[in-house]
């Protein structure tokens, strides 16, 4: 078990107070890597509650330049940044405001290609993507390595929130099997509302990591937030789901075996 320095005992006293929290929960804060995709108005906001609850290490993923119309949502920006890349601005502001954890900044977009390798670097993800090509394909690669993902969306004024575990609940596929049409600049989008979204599910993985709590494990959170309407749903594995059925994972599982055999004989 990683230990906590005396500054870090003070800096996250108030939280050690919570019952079944302690120490012990800020430890296993302390040696755990959270992979963030999307990091704008929703995954920014994740990663910053994230990062001053003492999250020892976030991977922060995300393509692309901030836009002054982004700027109505993304509070780890400033305006001087405009049109430059986001994802390093959200990573040298959270390291202002802790800079006794680690942040890493990818300025990628999830893809074929790079969906493994990133999930393999974390302990658990948290999905923010733009889109649900990147959706899918992290929940994919999630399934793969056996992370648990929290699935995080919202559309104008309303949003939902799940926790994904392989092997125990349903995956995104299972939820979602046909995609909606999306444009990602067609809806209107409050700062508030995906701060909302965004911190409970920052509070999500808190629990899932330190056992506080129940997280939303089987059940998925729909929140109108123009009514302040929050309705919570059981979840149901599909048992023909083309990602995370029995019978595709004991494929993966058979892949993977044959891959760390074949990297034995290497050696």
């Amino acid at each position: 078990m990683v230990s906590l320095t005396p500054k870090e005992r003070e800096r996250y006293s108030r939280q050690m107070m919570l019952p079944g929290f302690g120490e012990a929960g800020q430890q296993q804060l302390k040696k755990t890597t959270v992979l963030v995709t999307g990091v704008g108005g929703l995954g920014g906001t994740v990663a910053l509650y994230l990062a001053v609850a003492g999250v020892g290490r976030l991977v922060l993923v995300r393509g692309g330049e901030l836009r002054l119309d982004d700027m109505n949502r993304q509070i780890l920006m400033t305006d001087d940044w405009v049109g430059q890349p986001r994802v390093f601005k959200a990573r040298d502001t959270l390291l202002a405001i802790n800079p006794d954890i680690q942040v890493e900044a990818v300025c990628e977009y999830v893809t074929a290609d790079n969906a493994d390798a990133l999930v393999q670097t974390a302990d658990i993800a948290v999905d923010c993507a733009h889109n649900f090509a990147e959706r899918d394909l992290l929940n994919a690669a999630c399934v793969r390595w056996g992370r648990p993902m929290v699935e995080a969306a919202m559309n104008s004024m309303e949003a939902y929130l799940t926790s994904i575990v392989p092997g125990e609940t349903a995956c995104l596929s299972c939820l979602f099997p046909e995609k909606p049409e999306w444009d990602r600049r067609g809806f209107g989008v409050l700062g508030a509302v995906s701060g909302t979204l965004a911190c409970l599910a920052a509070l999500e993985v808190v629990k899932l990591v330190t056992g506080l709590g129940e997280p939303l494990r089987s059940r998925l959170l729909s929140m109108d937030l123009a009514r302040a309407h929050f309705a919570k749903y059981r979840t149901h594995r599909d048992p023909h789901c083309p990602v995370c059925s029995e019978t595709v994972g004991e494929m993966q599982q058979w892949v993977q075996a044959e891959q760390s055999q074949r990297a034995e004989v290497l050696v």
